[in-house]
Parts: C-alpha cells; structure tokens; sequence
C-alpha cells in the first residue's frame, strides 16, 4: 500500500513538472518566442528655418528652462522604432499624433485630418532591426495661439503595435509667444555720444553768449 502511495505521488510529481515545462518550452520542446517592441520619440532643438532635420539636435523632450520655439517655427522630430524580440516582427504599425498648436509639414505615410494622426507602414522589422523616420511640423502662427498664455508645452504621442505586441512614447517641446508693444531701449553706441555731445556743446555756447551778454550791459 505504501508502494503505491509512492508510486502515485511520483507520477504526479512527474506531469507537474512536465507541464511546467511544456508551458515553458511548447509543445514540442523549443523555448517559447519573446515579442517585445520599442518606439522613441525625440524632438529636435530649435534650429533656424534654413536647417534640415538632420541637423537638428535630438533630445527626449524640453523643458520650459530649455530653448523655445516661437509662432510660425519649424519643429522636427525623429521617430525611432526597434525590434527587441528574438524573432522577426511582421506589418508593424507606427502612428503618430499631432500635438496641439502645430501643422503637419512634411511626414512619411499617410495624414488623417480629423484624428491629426499619421500612420506609417513599418512593415516587417528582422531581429534587433531598427527603423528611423523623420517629421517636420510648424508652429502655428501668434493670432492662433492661446491668449491667455505666453508660455506652453505640447506633448507629441506616438505608438507602435502589430498583431502581439506594442509601445508607445512622447516627446514634450514649448513654445513662447511673441510679445508685442514692447519697443527695444537702444543701446549707448556711437551714434548716442553724438547726440550727447552736440547738446553739451550746445549748453555750452549759451551759457558762454549769456555771460558775454551780462558782461556787456555792465
């Protein structure tokens, strides 16, 4: 009876144990697939309207204390998607959502108006593949803007996804109204010592003509 006892309870030992490593290694014995997918999002620096996305200098975000863009400024942004799994990843799927206050510039893939999203066909992405896309978007112009803040900061969101898995990420940049009715105080250059000196002399030549005249009626 005690033989049977053991018997039993090592048999069902044993199918525990196998069905810990079939949920482990599948049904037939090979380690079962890891799927992970990573998205970065970066923003470029403000640069001058002259330069190209490639030039600008990339970052996760900006901050208020960082440099700021004004009304009307080109933006760029830099769309970073990798295959971490240790298997190829198929009909992968970036989309990206246009932050407030900005217009679509230049983007690959195709633009939904009404979502303000852009969808881009990755396609299949091979292990440890990685796929690099570039955006340009524009500050809206200062009439556009919200009035009742000279300081704000929109948030990019973007996502990746095919049939098993996803990520998203976000890139955050300010912008900074114009201030307008604020004249520039000129500077004390040449042209102010000029001026500062022709009205000394000026104050000069009277006072020394009304001395002559005092001196005269005497």
């Amino acid at each position: 009876m005690k033989r049977l006892i053991v018997f039993l309870l090592l048999t069902i030992s044993f199918f525990v144990l196998a069905g810990g490593s079939f949920a482990q290694y599948g049904e037939y014995g090979e380690p079962e697939p890891s799927l992970s997918i990573i998205v970065d999002k970066l923003v470029g620096k403000p640069v001058s309207d002259k330069g190209g996305s490639t030039d600008a200098d990339y970052v996760d975000n900006l901050s208020p204390s960082d440099p700021r863009f004004a009304p009307g400024q080109i933006v760029f942004f830099k769309i970073k998607v990798k295959n971490t799994s240790d298997e190829k990843l198929k009909d992968v799927t970036v989309r990206d959502f246009l932050p407030d206050f900005v217009e679509l510039v230049e983007a690959p893939g195709e633009f939904n108006s009404d979502e303000r999203s852009i969808t881009i066909s990755a396609g299949d992405l091979e292990v440890d593949e990685e796929k690099v896309y570039f955006l340009t978007m524009r500050v809206l112009p200062q009439e556009q803007l919200p009035e009742d803040s000279g300081l704000f900061c929109p948030v990019n969101t973007v996502e990746t996804f095919n049939g098993g898995v996803s990520d998203e990420d976000t890139a955050q940049f300010c912008v900074e109204k114009e201030v307008l009715g604020v004249s520039e105080v000129p500077s004390a250059g040449p042209e102010l010592g000029v001026i500062l000196l022709s009205g000394q002399l000026t104050a000069l030549g009277l006072g020394f003509l009304l001395k002559r005249k005092a001196s005269t009626s005497k």
